[in-house]
């Protein structure tokens, strides 16, 4: 019986998502969610429980309300980077869930790197 594009998906996300915390036990996480409307992403301490910054396009002072676009996610990625300094994190791991590193959650993370977050 053939999986649905849904149960690939979740699957996806937690194989990415248990490698994830083996290897990077200690360093807050940085998790990207996409929908066909919006980007948005939060960085996470999972010790503590309680999320540290985040940044969407659903914020209406970014300028990007609605649109899922490569531009919209490279401001997003700069903007986390920036809540990230400010909040005094400058590392993190990037756990792109079931997305694939590639477009709009690849730009995100350029974004965020060239605004001086390591992931």
């Amino acid at each position: 019986m053939a999986n649905t594009k849904r149960q690939l998906f979740i699957k996806r996300r937690l194989r990415v998502r248990n490698k994830l915390r083996r290897v990077n036990a200690g360093r807050l996480r940085l998790s990207v969610h996409r929908s066909s409307k919006n980007i948005s992403v939060q960085l996470i301490d999972d010790v503590a429980g309680k999320t540290v910054a985040s940044a969407s396009t659903l914020e209406k002072d970014l300028g990007v309300v609605g649109k899922n676009n490569i531009d919209a996610a490279t401001k997003v990625g700069a903007l986390i980077a920036e809540r990230a300094k400010k909040a005094g994190v400058e590392e993190a791991y990037f756990d792109r869930g079931g997305f694939l590193f590639h477009g709009k959650v690849k730009a995100l993370a350029d974004a965020a790197r060239e605004g001086g977050l390591k992931i």
